[in-house]
């Protein structure tokens, strides 16, 4: 698949530039409103341009983390997420480990972000391993160290930055020139400055209000693509793509949205965060490929390998052309049969995964416990100041 990844950089350029591109346009029509020159527009919007990059590409990683509210943990904290993320890294062929994380929220959902296989990280989110058993977490974690394998992770975090700075950009710019009267107050006094005024604030009203829109369905456009590649490296990864299938099954049934996620991270995610139940996404505008066709993609799978994906998905998609590259298909001729076995070693029931979840997010809280002798397990809050604490089921007190 190096064919594939090269292909997925050269993409990631172009997006960049083209994401880029726009923002200089933002930036000349409002110069040329507000300071009556668009090369000092262009000049300001190109050295916004630069060092929005700079930080997506060194900080964009923790920047969407931090937004996500995500908490690291590790091998000690949930050891049968950190053995699932280490076999699937193995899998995958990954040199390093990714760094894991824990979203407390309870929507089904989970995102790989970082700037390369080196510095990765995999975030999920509360409600997804409760609700997730073992082979369906597995083709989960599988696509996200996908994503980190081709090299999608830079281009998510980077293309989020600068997707976030065209938006607040254009918002701002839009309703500066609508409440202050097109800016170039001066110009209307020359000949024809008034006609040209109005132009320019109507062009530079109608870039600003469609150049978000339209580095949305840029990026957009490109995840989809991505995600057809990650849900078919997940199915090599675990050999079986079942497990994938039942999650997004599951995922496509819960309604609950992630309330840290926005519109600039939302095709980060495994799922669309904001979709609702019924609702199929699969207009120019959704940030992912509708659910029911990737289930099905993946249960028509007659083998685990890339060509089987792409021949399940020209069978679903009714003749279409691949989503996977020529290229990208030529290493991959050797038979590989899927993995019919269901998992059962280390999966414990939904109610066990609750208190598995709830006992590490606790732990990342700061919460402390104490073992009485009749069995209960006391948590004491962050901050607990009283010197004694009585167990409720047996009485019995205790010095803190």
């Amino acid at each position: 698949m190096w064919e594939q990844i090269r292909s997925n950089r050269r993409r990631s350029v172009v997006l960049v530039i083209a994401m880029g591109l726009i923002l200089l346009a933002i930036g000349g029509l409002l110069g040329y409103a507000f300071m009556d020159s668009a090369e000092a527009g262009l000049v300001i919007a190109g050295i916004i341009w630069v060092i929005m990059s700079l930080v997506g590409y060194f900080q964009g990683d923790s920047i969407l983390l931090g937004l996500s509210r995500a908490r690291k943990i590790g091998p000690d904290d949930h050891p049968r997420l950190y053995n699932i993320v280490e076999e699937m890294k193995i899998a995958s062929g990954l040199e390093h480990m990714p760094s894991i994380y824990i979203i407390d929220d309870p929507a089904l959902n989970a995102f790989a972000t970082g700037r390369d296989p080196k510095r990765a990280s995999v975030a999920i989110t509360s409600g997804l391993l409760n609700k997730l058993n073992r082979d369906e977490l597995q083709g989960v974690i599988a696509h996200e160290i996908a994503h980190i394998k081709n090299r999608d992770v830079l281009l998510m975090a980077m293309t989020s930055v600068l997707l976030g700075t065209i938006v607040i950009l254009a918002w701002y710019g839009s309703r500066i020139m609508l409440f202050s009267g097109g800016g170039r107050s001066r110009s209307s006094s020359r000949g024809g400055g008034g006609n040209a005024q109005l132009i320019v604030m109507v062009v530079a009203i109608v870039l600003a209000i469609l150049a978000p829109i339209l580095a949305q369905l840029i990026y957009f456009a490109i995840s989809r693509k991505r995600e057809y590649l990650a849900d078919a490296s997940s199915a090599l990864y675990t050999r079986y793509p079942e497990g994938l299938a039942s999650a997004l099954e599951k995922l496509g049934k819960s309604t609950g949205q992630l309330q840290s996620a926005n519109k600039a991270t939302a095709p980060m995610y495994i799922v669309n965060p904001f979709r609702k139940q019924g609702v199929q996404f699969s207009n120019l505008s959704s940030t992912h490929p509708p659910l029911t066709e990737r289930i099905n993609i993946l249960r028509k799978m007659a083998g685990a390998t890339y060509i089987n994906y792409d021949e399940a998905y020209r069978e679903v998609r009714h003749g279409r052309r691949g989503v996977i590259p020529a290229t990208g298909l030529v290493d991959e001729n050797i038979p590989l049969p899927l993995n019919t076995t269901v998992s059962k070693v280390n999966d414990p029931d939904e109610k066990q995964r609750i208190r598995e979840t709830s006992a590490v997010l606790q732990r990342l809280g700061g919460y402390k416990t104490l073992d009485c002798d009749c069995g209960a397990r006391l948590k004491l809050p962050p901050g607990f100041t009283q010197g004694t604490l009585t167990c409720p089921r047996c009485g019995r007190r205790h010095s803190v």
